[in-house]
């Protein structure tokens, strides 16, 4: 099984730049589609991106397409999620997943299709 662990959150100003990073141990790291996920205090936890075993096919949610950019790297076991023009909107606490399935959209859209979980890092943006 995969474990996953974030970081790269923190404090930044609207319009700012964040990257989050994932580590991800075990060697069978590029088995899994993986996917960040952020929840907001209060809010349930809502889809941001994902991206397939390849890194081939990436796919985001409407409030990030533009903004975010979904990357992995499977020879360092790491996925990446660039964040760019950053809205207060944005703050939450984000999270990475590993989905060991396939590449089913409606799955990969919802916190349910995934079997691993982060730990969460807190991305906080100030107006």
């Amino acid at each position: 099984q995969v474990q996953l662990v974030e970081s790269g959150g923190g404090l930044v100003q609207a319009g700012g730049s964040l990257r989050l990073s994932c580590a991800a141990s075990g060697r069978t790291f590029s088995s899994y589609t993986m996917g960040w996920f952020r929840q907001a205090p209060g809010k349930e936890r809502e889809f941001v991106a994902a991206i397939s075993r390849s890194g081939g096919s990436t796919y985001y949610a409407d409030s990030g397409k533009g903004r975010f950019t979904i990357s992995r790297d499977n020879a360092k076991n790491t996925v990446a999620l660039q964040m760019n023009s950053l809205k207060p909107e944005d703050t939450a606490v984000y999270y990475c997943a590993a989905r060991s399935g396939g590449e089913i959209y409606i799955a990969l859209m919802n916190s349910w299709g995934y079997d691993r979980w982060g730990q969460g890092t807190q991305v906080t943006v100030s107006s």
